[in-house]
């Protein structure tokens, strides 16, 4: 186990904004982790467990208490039948790194979430999700602990009341669990989500792998969204609202190029990306922070932005919004104060 005080994070979230954390603990059995949740440490101060880094903005430039950092780093082949495999993956896993194993493998299922920043554990409490597919999908179960007892606790995949970009870790029972572990179920035969967003068009060819999947999502996500070494950001820093079919319907014949996509029959999904886009935010700066010019979903860290920088410029891409489609969007990042 890893104790560090006073430390600086900037390279351990990928806005890469200048942060120092009190404490910064790393972890990498269970056992350490319900010693950890037992000691005074984390009884007299406040704690974040993290993953990452990619989904969350540090609020101010330090952090007054104690970030723990998962390094159970386990993938254990559970079962297998001639149709699927069970895979015990660590909470510390990176969540890329592990599809780049199941594709290698041959097990389908988390090919369309490839190039998704981020780790294992965080991907079962966000709920990540792309092109038309949802890590819910292929999560059989997730191992965890209750902070305040330390206890383990194993929800099923109905348990976890899974939504979009949801979970019951994120509301019901936020900061009352820690995941330690997440158990996927994956297919040998997979049945390919090709019609989300321009997936198919990039794809070619009568006999589509798994791999073939894999390598377009990449190709688009970087051709969309900055490679860390160029400019810090979370990624995708808002969700797409979904809205009421009479909202949308009304809003339709005021903008008719309005793209969706349905959730079910009484609501539809508006890309955030195209309603910021039309407001004129593309490219635009507050401070450090800025609209990333491929993709408008995406803030980043142009000139050595500070917290307040991005929190400002969100906020007016909000209002912008709210005020130009009647429509609320809301981030997807997490703000950490």
């Amino acid at each position: 186990m890893r104790i560090e005080e006073n430390y600086f994070i900037q390279a351990l979230h990928t806005f890469r904004m200048p942060v120092y954390a009190r404490w910064f603990v790393e972890y990498d059995q269970v056992d350490d982790l319900v010693s950890l949740l037992h000691s005074d440490l984390l009884k007299h101060h406040p704690f974040l467990p993290m993953g990452g880094g990619s989904n969350l903005l540090f609020v101010h430039e330090h952090y007054n208490g104690v970030l723990l950092h998962s390094a159970i780093r386990t993938v254990d082949l559970l079962s297998e039948t001639d149709s699927e495999v069970l895979v015990k993956v660590g909470a510390g896993v990176v969540w890329d790194d592990f599809v780049a194993r199941c594709v290698a493998q041959g097990w389908g299922g988390a090919e369309n979430l490839s190039y998704i920043p981020g780790e294992v554990g965080a991907s079962a409490v966000q709920n990540i999700g792309a092109y038309g597919v949802e890590v819910k999908d292929i999560i059989a179960e997730v191992e965890t602990l209750e902070i305040a007892t330390g206890q383990p606790r194993v929800f099923q995949n109905a348990e976890c009341e899974y939504g979009y970009r949801s979970s019951i870790f994120k509301h019901a029972l936020k900061g009352k669990y820690i995941v330690t572990a997440v158990t996927y179920r994956l297919q040998k035969h997979p049945l390919l989500h090709l019609d989300y967003g321009n997936l198919r068009n990039s794809l070619s060819g009568d006999h589509i792998t798994i791999a073939d999947v894999r390598r377009a999502v990449i190709d688009i996500r970087r051709s969309k969204l900055p490679e860390p070494d160029e400019y810090g950001s979370a990624g995708s820093f808002f969700m797409n609202p979904v809205i009421p079919v009479e909202q949308y319907e009304q809003l339709k014949v005021r903008f008719p190029d309005m793209p969706h996509y349905v959730v079910d029959e009484a609501h539809v999904k508006v890309p955030a990306g195209w309603l910021i886009d039309r407001c004129g935010w593309k490219g635009k700066e507050e401070g450090g922070a800025a609209v990333y010019e491929k993709q408008c979903l995406v803030l980043i860290n142009k000139h050595n932005a500070r917290p307040d920088d991005v929190v400002r410029l969100a906020e007016k891409i909000k209002r912008s919004v709210q005020e130009t489609y009647g429509i609320t969007i809301n981030p997807e990042v997490n703000y950490i104060g």
